[in-house]
């Protein structure tokens, strides 16, 4: 061991010596041995997207890390500068696939953000807004369609573009926020839930599809073009009904209660011995399904989590595994790929993705730091806009490094992130689920 790594053991068991009264209270409270098993080596700092563009201590996994100590020590209040760090923080978990210690940092920081929830009072429209967003909108499907034909109806009407020509959306300093909605479907999912797709050929498989949340409602083609994907490749696709969001922004954001309300109801309509997997086309979705297990820890229900989680599989995973079916043609573009931070981190799939691209023609063209966050770590950029933009146009700098004609990635959130950031460098350079393109394949004759 270094003399380095000793003397920040020493530390850290130093800090055991003089702990006070604890300012954790209650449940989802970080863990000494969570924390404890971070030595503050530092190999994590230049992986956090934050340090790389604030360069701040406190603003890195390492310090945050700190902060969660002091905080278990009574030393910090959960106060202002503490919840400023903590919201700063993608969750993107670049830090655990760089720590030497294999510090479980993404556990660490819901546990504090849930600390943060239950103890910290936020200004009162940032309290009405995340309470009605995190608990009322995204695990209620009808309420979920009201408010997407709402918003459907301001982008179709007319009123989008008068808003933006007029400059109201500038004035508002919400034109940012504005560029990241999502397109609404004119046909939703909803309605497909509950059917069966049968396979084409021999059966290879049968699975169930977690449709999502907001993929519902802006992204139901990218569901229809994974039913069809699977189904060309022998797989019957159920769609469970009684399935709903799967709870990640919700713990992302402090909001334990709320996913293990959501974990409870997917468990119960997805989990059944006919299917060979759960299958996911959302990299966020596939890491917080794969971690039921840990969210109900303490629920009776914890052993049938972990069986629901070990049945979980990507939709690039589960057609790597499965074998491709030679599609009916090749598209031969050069590509780049950006890795999914929930799919390269936390689920550790990098390779898979790639192998199918490569499968069906595209040539692809590694962009520098593929796996460094775009910015978009589900809600954050919308709560913390301006950081995630300066993340943003980092990750442009570095597809603009390659000669490629096309974006792919495996994650909805990237997709929007990544388009406007297209739009932000006044690029033309589309973006892309590597399920559209595999989609694309089988549809063409």
């Amino acid at each position: 061991m270094s003399s380095n790594t000793s003397q920040a053991g020493s530390e850290i068991h130093e800090h055991t010596l003089q702990m006070g009264e604890s300012n954790f209270a209650g449940p989802d409270r970080p863990t000494w041995d969570l924390y404890a098993t971070c030595v503050h080596c530092g190999l994590c700092l230049n992986h956090c997207p934050t340090y790389r563009v604030l360069g701040m201590e406190m603003d890195s996994p390492r310090g945050r890390i700190y902060q969660v100590l002091q905080v278990d020590a009574g030393r910090l209040p959960i106060g202002d500068s503490f919840v400023t760090h903590i919201d700063r923080c993608l969750d993107c978990r670049a830090c655990e696939t760089a720590c030497p210690s294999g510090v479980q940092y993404g556990h660490i920081v819901e546990r504090a953000r849930a600390q943060i929830e239950q103890q910290y009072r936020r200004p009162w429209l940032a309290r009405q807004a995340r309470g009605f967003f995190y608990r009322h909108a995204l695990g209620n499907p009808r309420r979920l369609a009201v408010l997407a034909r709402l918003l459907r109806f301001y982008q179709r009407s007319g009123l989008q573009e008068l808003a933006r020509s007029s400059g109201l959306l500038k004035l508002m300093r919400v034109s940012q926020l504005e560029q990241l909605q999502p397109t609404i479907d004119d046909h939703f999912f909803f309605d497909q839930i509950g059917k069966v797709f049968p396979a084409e050929g021999e059966l290879r498989a049968r699975v169930a599809l977690h449709a999502g949340c907001i993929a519902n409602v802006a992204f139901s083609e990218l569901n229809r073009a994974t039913i069809r994907v699977l189904n060309k490749n022998g797989v019957e696709v159920w769609v469970p009904e009684g399935q709903n969001c799967c709870g990640a922004l919700q713990a992302h954001a402090g909001y334990r209660t709320e996913a293990r309300k959501l974990a409870r109801q997917n468990i119960a309509a997805m989990l059944d011995d006919r299917f060979d997997a759960i299958v996911t086309n959302a990299a966020g979705c596939g890491s917080t399904l794969k971690e039921y297990g840990d969210l109900l820890r303490e629920d009776g229900q914890h052993s049938t989590a972990e069986k629901f989680a070990a049945k979980v599989k990507d939709v690039t995973e589960f057609l790597q595994q499965l074998g491709l079916r030679k599609p009916a043609k090749k598209i031969e573009i050069k590509a780049t790929y950006q890795d999914p931070c929930h799919l390269a981190h936390g689920q550790k799939i990098r390779s898979a993705p790639r192998e199918l691209l490569r499968e069906i023609g595209l040539r692809l063209e590694e962009m520098p730091h593929p796996d460094q966050c775009c910015g978009s770590a589900g809600s954050y950029n919308v709560t913390q806009n301006d950081l995630s933009m300066k993340i943003l146009d980092e990750k442009m700098k570095d597809i603009a490094h390659t000669s490629a004609e096309l974006v792919v990635t495996a994650n909805v959130g990237c997709m929007l992130q990544l388009r406007a950031g297209m739009e932000r460098a006044g690029r033309d350079v589309p973006v892309k689920h590597v399920v559209e393109m595999l989609d694309l394949c089988y549809q063409s004759a």
